[in-house]
């Protein structure tokens, strides 16, 4: 996949940003130029996520606290990205969790929160960004997955099904 040149009205949307694979990948779109919106709950995280990233790499990179589990709290990006100015080319559907334990035994509640975040999310925001993407011409997208998705997995069959 080729990736969209930065322009100065152009982002990348990070999700799930404030550690591991999401950070990492902000960071390498950091050192290519991308301006970026990085969104996690962890506000503090993600902040000295932006100072230094923005600092090393002279790029602008804007934060939203956001728990993509829940609906009303995520269906605040698309306005934030218009408050901000920016045009996401490129969307990165990274964040995730995993409940563990005999499915007998889970809380359905927190299994519903975990299919929100997994696959509710990504829906949500890709089809919130590709429309003008198509538009434009000019876009990409990521969706970090799992070998999860393609095995069984003890004590982790709503994680499983919600990746493949």
């Amino acid at each position: 996949m080729s990736l969209p040149k930065p322009t100065p009205s152009s982002a990348a949307l990070v999700t799930g940003a404030s550690a591991g694979i999401g950070g990492e990948i902000a960071k390498l779109l950091a050192a290519r130029g991308h301006n970026l919106v990085i969104v996690a709950r962890r506000k503090e995280r993600l902040v000295a996520l932006a100072d230094k990233l923005s600092e090393e790499h002279g790029v602008r990179v804007e934060t939203v606290a956001c728990d993509l589990g829940k609906a009303a709290s995520r269906a605040r990006i698309p306005g934030r990205i218009e408050e901000l100015g920016l045009d996401v080319e490129i969307l990165v559907n990274n964040a995730g969790f995993a409940t563990n334990g005999p499915f007998a035994e889970a809380e359905a509640e927190r299994e519903l929160e975990q299919v929100r975040v997994l696959v509710e999310a990504p829906v949500v925001l890709t089809s919130a960004f590709v429309p003008a993407m198509v538009q434009r011409r000019r876009g990409a997208i990521l969706n970090v997955a799992s070998t999860a998705g393609m095995q069984p997995l003890p004590y982790s069959a709503g994680y499983s099904a919600a990746k493949a």
